[in-house]
């Protein structure tokens, strides 16, 4: 009798909070980069756009690749002109550029926002209060404000520990201010930087993935010769994917380590990495230097199609899917691969463990370990019964733990509620 007393209410509750919904979601974010953190957003409000007007506004140099997915999904967008500069600084010289760069970008950003009515609004905005307190603050002044957290927080100096505490003290006095975590290990991460009563608040709207459209590249007609033909890629060979951006964090030399060690006595394997970053001459000389000739492939995304569901479809061309980062949220892109049924390697580190379980839905290794990458790579090929065990059981822990329809419902009403607060 309790249960069916609670579950009315909070069908009550729902409804109410329906009814009571912000007129528009606005997301915003003024780097060009675009990957996961992107994808989460699109999930989200390509659900919740026939309940609320939805729009996204990010710098006027971004992908077109990405804008094409925004016109796929009915996704509205407006253009910055400033964009932010992430780019590594190893000078003294270096980080006071970015810094200066950060400060005027976010000036610019915030200058475009007052153009907004957020009276009747919720802002959604890729800012950290640990780098962007004041900004945020500005915001919090004029409107509902969320941020995500897809990663968790690293470890510091104890003088940073401090400063970066203060900064959470004074963006969360705001009541206008909320988080997301798109894990639970982002989520915990928060507990020494923000009151027991603000952590409380914290919502868990996981990384996730689409299940119509793996459903649908599941289901599409698939012509595995004419893929490879078209991407120039060998035939009769066991390919190892990965799809994200080709940067150090995601362990792309520790790909590259473990492909020229399986090569050694495997040489119909072939490693491909799908990526839309841009590589400098320095970096395309390194992957030179691996030695690994035509069983290696950097693909741009965007060639591989207009829409995500092309790069899904894409995937099924992986045998072994392999994302040995060193430092994650928990990403989309092992997720969707995960999904699509295919046997997944990955690094035991922040969040991808609530996804990969070793020797159940995965193979967990150590970061920077290209042996147990190459070791686990073999053991795959080798192994078609445990490729298959790994496979379903990995496509069924995602669609149940990590759906994006469940998701989208949780932020929606986070945002309702949100926006009933604010009367």
């Amino acid at each position: 009798m309790c249960r069916h007393l609670a579950k009315y209410l909070k069908s009550e509750n729902s409804k109410k909070l329906n009814e009571q919904k912000p007129k528009q979601v606005i997301y915003v974010w003024n780097y060009l980069e675009w990957g996961g953190a992107q994808v989460y957003f699109l999930g989200v409000a390509s659900r919740i756009k026939d309940r609320t007007n939805v729009k996204f506004v990010f710098p006027k140099e971004t992908n077109r690749q990405f804008i094409n997915f925004c016109e796929n999904v009915g996704i509205e967008y407006e253009f910055l002109e400033s964009v932010a500069d992430f780019k590594p600084a190893t000078t003294l010289k270096r980080k006071l550029e970015r810094h200066l760069n950060k400060f005027r970008a976010e000036i610019s950003m915030l200058k475009f926002l007052r153009k907004f009515d957020f009276k009747d609004s919720i802002l959604h905005i890729e800012l950290a209060p640990w780098q962007s307190a004041f900004a945020l603050a500005w915001l919090c002044r004029r409107t509902k404000v969320f941020m995500t957290m897809h990663n968790a927080l690293p470890t510091v100096s104890k003088w940073r520990e401090l400063l970066w505490k203060l900064k959470f003290s004074l963006v969360t006095r705001f009541d206008n201010f909320r988080i997301f975590a798109s894990n639970q290990d982002a989520k915990n991460s928060l507990k020494p930087f923000v009151s027991s009563d603000f952590f409380k608040t914290i919502i868990v709207t996981y990384t996730n993935v689409n299940p119509d459209e793996v459903d649908e590249a599941l289901q599409s007609e698939f012509n595995r010769e004419e893929i490879l033909q078209k991407f120039g890629l060998p035939k009769d060979k066991f390919f190892v994917f990965c799809l994200g951006q080709f940067i150090d964090r995601k362990g792309r030399w520790t790909f590259l380590e473990a492909a020229k060690k399986v090569l050694k006595n495997s040489p119909d394997v072939c490693f491909v990495w799908i990526s839309n970053s841009i590589l400098t001459a320095e970096e395309s000389a390194k992957i030179e230097g691996y030695g690994l000739g035509d069983n290696f492939f950097l693909i741009k995304s965007e060639t591989v199609g207009n829409e995500h569901l092309d790069l899904m479809k894409f995937l099924r061309l992986a045998d072994v899917f392999a994302l040995p980062s060193f430092v994650e949220g928990l990403p989309i892109s092992l997720l969707e691969a995960m999904s699509l049924g295919i046997p997944s390697i990955s690094t035991g580190v922040y969040a991808i463990p609530e996804a990969v379980k070793d020797g159940e839905t995965g193979i967990l290794i150590e970061a920077g370990d290209s042996d147990a990458l190459a070791q686990a790579v073999k053991t795959l090929k080798e192994n078609e019964t445990l490729r298959k065990k790994l496979g379903n059981n990995g496509r069924d822990w995602v669609l149940a733990n990590f759906n994006e329809k469940s998701v989208a419902e949780i932020a929606f009403q986070g945002y309702a509620e949100a926006f009933e607060s604010k009367k």
